[in-house]
C-alpha cells in the first residue's frame, strides 16, 4: 500500500472538518458582511437602500452569531482564510459590467445575485449546525433555528430586489418580447423567455 493510499483512508478528524468547515463559511461571511455595506452605501437615500441597510444589519450580526458559536466549540479563527474571503470580495468588485468607467445597471444584478448565493450557503450552514445540534449539547438548536428563519428572509427580500432590478434593466430588452426571438446552437428559445 503507497503513502498516498493510506492518507486517503485515514479516518478524518470530526473535530479538524468542523473547524476548516466553520472558517469557510466564516470567511464567507465577511466577505457577505462587506458586499451588504457596499450595496448599501451606492443606494443611500434610496427604498433599496434602506432594506439593504437593514440586511448589512443583520449579516454582520449572523457572523457575530457564528464567531460566538465558534467559541462555544473551542474552533481557533483560521485568520488566512478570512483574509482570503475579504480579497474574494474585493476582487469581484473588478468584474466586468459593460462599462469602463461609470457603473453598469448590470452591477446591480450582479450583487444581488452574489450576496443571493452567499445567504443561500449561509442557509445550509444554519441547516447543518441544527443538525449537529442534536447530538451536540453546546450547540443552541433553537437559536441556530431562529437564524436559520432570518436567511429565508433575507433571501426572499434579495430575490424580490433582483427581480424589481431585472425589471429595469431588461425591460426594454428581449426578455420583454418586444423583440424577434433569438436563435442558435439547438436551442429552442421562446419569445418574452430567457435562460
Amino acid at each position: 500500500m503507497t503513502r498516498t493510499t493510506q492518507r486517503f483512508e485515514r479516518a478524518p478528524d470530526p473535530a479538524r472538518m468542523l473547524s476548516v468547515y466553520l472558517n469557510d463559511h466564516l470567511a464567507g461571511a465577511g466577505a457577505g458582511v462587506a458586499l451588504f455595506h457596499r450595496m448599501s452605501q451606492t443606494h443611500t437615500g434610496t427604498p433599496a437602500g434602506r432594506r439593504l441597510a437593514e440586511l448589512a444589519a443583520e449579516v454582520t450580526e449572523d457572523r457575530e452569531s457564528l464567531r460566538e458559536l465558534m467559541t462555544v466549540l473551542d474552533v481557533p479563527l483560521m485568520h488566512h482564510k478570512i483574509l482570503l474571503g475579504i480579497a474574494a470580495e474585493r476582487a469581484g468588485r473588478l468584474k466586468l459590467n459593460g462599462r469602463l468607467v461609470s457603473r453598469s445597471p448590470l452591477s446591480n444584478i450582479l450583487e444581488l445575485e452574489a450576496a443571493r448565493v452567499g445567504v443561500e450557503g449561509k442557509k445550509e450552514l444554519w441547516r447543518t449546525l441544527r443538525a449537529l445540534s442534536r447530538t451536540d449539547s453546546r450547540i443552541d438548536g433553537e437559536a441556530v433555528g431562529r437564524l436559520l428563519a432570518r436567511a429565508e428572509r433575507q433571501a426572499d427580500a434579495l430575490e424580490t430586489m433582483r427581480l424589481t432590478a431585472l425589471e429595469r434593466t431588461f425591460h426594454s430588452g428581449p426578455c420583454s418580447g418586444n423583440s424577434p426571438a433569438p436563435r442558435g446552437r439547438g436551442i429552442s428559445w421562446k419569445r418574452g423567455w430567457s435562460p
